[in-house]
């Protein structure tokens, strides 16, 4: 299994949204396949089947996508949309994972889980 998608699947239930989905769907895919309701946005329209997609600017979020979500993830994200989704996150009571691009430091926790590093905040709050 992917490491990001067992650390998860390991974790939260329910509903997650992956932010900035790009065209690398198989963390979204895999989620789905164990069970979460998932749910994806980018600022452009993408092809993806099989999950919920929603065109959303995390800068000027519709709320209503992240709400009752247990966990919000994003896959490499641009540096500078990482705090946007700590305060989506904050304001929904969603924790966060942040898989960074490429040594990026964030100030949540850093975890090392089967080779594959990530950044999490409980809540949208460092833990």
């Amino acid at each position: 299994m992917l490491p990001i998608a067992e650390y998860v699947s390991e974790r939260y239930s329910g509903k997650v949204v992956e932010v900035g989905i790009g065209y690398n769907w198989i963390v979204a895919l895999k989620l789905k396949e164990n069970g979460f309701k998932v749910v994806v946005t980018d600022i452009k329209p993408i092809p993806i089947e099989d999950v919920e997609f929603y065109i959303d600017d995390i800068t000027a979020p519709k709320m209503e996508i992240y709400s009752d979500s247990s966990l919000i993830y994003s896959i490499r994200p641009p540096p500078e949309i990482v705090p946007y989704i700590l305060r989506v996150a904050k304001t929904v009571n969603a924790d966060v994972l942040i898989r960074p691009f490429g040594n990026e430091f964030y100030s949540g926790r850093l975890i090392n889980y089967k080779n594959e590093r990530f950044y999490v905040w409980r809540d949208g709050v460092d833990i």
